[in-house]
């Protein structure tokens, strides 16, 4: 098999609250409110001697932690998000995560943001 980078991603999902303190007076999004959070995470790299990028399992087992701080939480009150948009969830999610190339946040069907880590991105 010839040497390539390979892409596996990953979906996991969490129901939290929040509400953003640093929008204006009357903007919807600075009442407490909730959604249905979806988040895929993306890993790039060679296929290793056991034929994964890295083991699916292996991803469980670095989300499953950082899942159960924001699932069915107040994120405005989990260290790092006090100000949680969907950019920053994306951020606390890749800086918590390592060997991720990319992690995208689904507040709903509709809106997502994405972040990519940059090649000369130390967070891992």
């Amino acid at each position: 098999m010839p040497e390539a980078s390979t892409t596996i991603g990953r979906c996991y999902r969490f129901e939290s609250a929040h509400f953003l303190p640093k929008v204006p007076e009357g903007h919807r999004c600075r009442n407490l409110h909730g959604h249905n959070y979806r988040v895929e995470v993306v890993v790039r790299g060679p296929i290793d001697t056991r034929g994964f990028v890295r083991d699916f399992a292996e991803v469980d087992a670095d989300m499953a932690p950082l899942l159960a701080l924001v699932d069915h939480k107040l994120l405005n009150d989990v260290d790092g998000l006090s100000n949680p948009t969907a950019e920053r969830i994306a951020h606390w999610f890749l800086d918590r995560m390592p060997d991720c190339e990319r992690v995208r946040v689904w507040e709903n069907a509709d809106c997502w943001a994405e972040v990519v880590r940059t090649a000369n991105d130390t967070t891992s």
